[in-house]
């Protein structure tokens, strides 16, 4: 199991086009993939799911990765995290 905390940066928060670009890195990938926020767990390859999370700019989220591929998914997942969604 890899787990990686990352930070919220976009003013935006987590919206529409960065949670179906997370759903749809995490599809590439055999492992599953949850977030984690302020108690509530969600599957990270549910766009229903990562909406849920309504994360506002600051939010501090924990990805966690457990499987066959889980290096390479938190890697490219938790780095899109921290390039602002490619969006800064």
């Amino acid at each position: 199991m890899v787990e990686r905390k990352v930070v919220i940066v976009n003013n935006a928060g987590l919206h529409t086009r960065p949670a179906a670009t997370i759903v749809k890195l995490a599809a590439k990938y055999k492992s599953e993939f949850f977030i984690n926020k302020d108690g509530l767990n969600i599957n990270g390859k549910s766009i229903i799911g990562v909406m849920t999370l309504a994360a506002e700019k600051g939010s501090e989220l924990t990805l966690v990765f457990e499987g066959e591929d889980e290096n390479e998914a938190a890697e490219e997942i938790s780095n899109y995290f921290n390039r602002g969604f490619d969006e800064l």
